[in-house]
């Protein structure tokens, strides 16, 4: 039996490299500063949570493979992504950090290809310089989106399916969004350290401004840092 820890991450701005100041600008004007700021304490209670978890003694990490969200390389060019992560103040990243300081293994997670064409969409639509070349950039986004994350979903699922030997363990770092699961070979068994529905739920209640949504996303704010 195989064992994959799935861990459902909430990309930072420190995450986003380049794009991390323009996308914080129209963040904060979507859903205002107030509102911005304790999304901001929410995910770093989160990932205070998940780096808790790899902490314990009782969790065996020597030989642990590491499948990383964006990862399109290994060896020292991953490692060179890794520390520049860490330098952004990537929380991810340091977490990886320390993983690879006790033993484990950081794989190849995916095609290069893939990833750029998703991050040229999203810089797209941030360079447009006038809204309805801005407009057009994101319906476009839109309906591309969908498919670009199942050919990276796919891409993923084969990579573990096909690095991750019996007996070992592995720890996936992918977006909410994507559907890594379901495409997994059914030798693998699959922990959420957090549900992937919950993660998902939080991520559209803080787009949202509705205030029916208040009560559920203070609840679910709530459940990324319960220990």
């Amino acid at each position: 039996m195989r064992t994959l820890i799935y861990v459902p991450i909430i990309h930072t701005i420190a995450d986003m490299g380049s794009l991390a100041d323009e996308l914080q600008q129209k963040s904060v004007s979507a859903i205002g500063e107030k509102k911005w700021q304790n999304h901001i304490d929410n995910v770093n209670d989160y990932w205070d949570e998940i780096e808790s978890y790899f902490e314990s003694p009782d969790i065996y990490i020597k030989g642990t493979k590491i499948y990383q969200d964006g990862m399109f390389v290994d060896g020292e060019p991953a490692m060179k992504i890794v520390n520049e992560g860490i330098k952004s103040g990537s929380k991810n990243s340091e977490i990886v950090a320390k993983l690879i300081g006790r033993g484990a293994i950081l794989i190849k997670t995916e095609d290069f290809k893939m990833v750029k064409n998703e991050y040229d969409g999203l810089q797209s639509i941030l360079k447009s310089k006038t809204n309805i070349k801005k407009l057009f950039q994101l319906l476009r986004y839109k309906i591309s989106k969908p498919i670009f994350l199942r050919r990276r979903d796919r891409f993923i699922a084969g990579r573990i399916a096909e690095t991750l030997g019996e007996n070992e363990t592995g720890i996936l770092f992918i977006g909410a969004y994507h559907n890594i699961r379901k495409r997994l070979p059914k030798d693998i068994a699959v922990i959420e350290l957090k549900e992937i529905a919950k993660v998902r739920k939080y991520q559209k209640a803080i787009q949202s401004d509705s205030k029916r949504n208040v009560k559920e996303y203070d609840h679910l704010a709530k459940y990324l840092s319960k220990k």
